[in-house]
């Protein structure tokens, strides 16, 4: 072969390699993600410690594994407590990655607040149980607007989104809504309502194992 016709194609193949090349990077997204302040999406967590977060009763039952945050234990409850927004949130967007082991039970509370022991008495909860004993599954706000059939796998990891504005909350798992709830003015439930707070991720039982990672959120207006 000549020098000429190898110099074509070069010439010929590079866009194909490149194109590839660019096509790879883009299946292999990053664990967690960092801040994106073109977006407003800030993370978190940095998929290698702890900071900014603090669990309850049995500490041990929430840790970083594989970088990602593990709750796996007996019941505790890790609370973010890091600079964000000053760890108090009203309207926002989160986004998280999970991925449930069979069995597991968690959930996502927000609008709420640390407490020493026991389970969050303020705010909601976004349920996380794909196969767990409560028949009350993923993506349902817990004991106010449940969801009876699983949108996800165990051992899969599928994306959580929960949005809230006002007094309107949605609940999405893997882009498709799963709930879509407005509370009403004259609720009286006393904290079990729509206020401001943090996230925290339960650590629901022993038998119970949930992964997280690539936690992040949007303050909205």
């Amino acid at each position: 072969m000549s020098i000429q016709t190898m110099n074509c194609l070069l010439v010929i193949c590079s866009p194909l390699v490149w194109c590839i090349a660019v096509q790879g990077a883009e299946k292999e997204s990053p664990k967690n993600s960092t801040n994106d302040a073109s977006s407003g999406w800030v993370s978190l967590f940095d998929g290698k410690s702890l900071d900014g977060w603090k669990a309850n009763e049995n500490k041990d039952s929430c840790r970083i594994e594989d970088g990602t945050i593990v709750v796996n234990g007996n019941r505790s409850h890790l609370f973010y407590v890091g600079d964000v927004n000053d760890g108090d949130f009203k309207n926002f967007e989160f986004k998280c990655d999970v991925k449930t082991l069979p069995k597991a039970n968690s959930g996502i509370y927000f609008h709420t607040k640390y407490l020493d022991s026991g389970w969050p008495d303020k705010g909601y909860e976004a349920q996380v149980n794909n196969t767990g004993g409560d028949r009350k599954k993923t993506g349902g706000l817990y004991g106010v607007q449940d969801v009876f059939a699983a949108p996800a796998k165990d051992n899969e990891w599928f994306d959580y989104h929960i949005i809230v504005r006002g007094k309107h909350i949605v609940v999405k798992i893997n882009g498709e809504k799963t709930a879509d709830y407005t509370e009403p003015d004259n609720l009286d439930r006393k904290d079990r309502r729509l206020s401001s707070g943090t996230f925290a991720l339960q650590a629901h039982d022993p038998g119970s194992k949930v992964h997280y990672r690539n936690l992040r959120v949007k303050v909205l207006p």
